[in-house]
């Protein structure tokens, strides 16, 4: 989670500081939105390995859809409920 924050931020001040094209910025941000979904679905499909992790996961992800005003999808949703590592799951129907 540290590192997608982090990989947001170098992002948008490398943009802030640059000066570039249309075309080019463009691109840029169509890469920044790539990267963004990696990040989430990264975020969205990590197993915690604990009750800590478990919380700090689905923490991030409230506060990422409240920033973003998204949505997940039921198999998303499902992912970020799931139960820390050997423990059983709880599915959303």
């Amino acid at each position: 989670m540290d590192q997608h924050i982090a990989v947001q931020l170098a992002t948008a001040e490398r943009r802030a500081a640059s000066e570039v094209t249309n075309v080019a910025y463009a691109n840029r941000l169509l890469d920044v939105a790539r990267d963004e979904e990696a990040g989430r679905l990264a975020i969205v499909n990590y197993r915690p390995r604990g009750d800590r992790e478990s919380r700090l996961k689905l923490a991030y992800m409230a506060a990422y859809l409240i920033a973003t005003r998204g949505t997940l999808n039921a198999n998303e949703m499902n992912s970020v409920l799931e139960a820390p590592r050997g423990r059983p799951s709880t599915s959303v129907s």
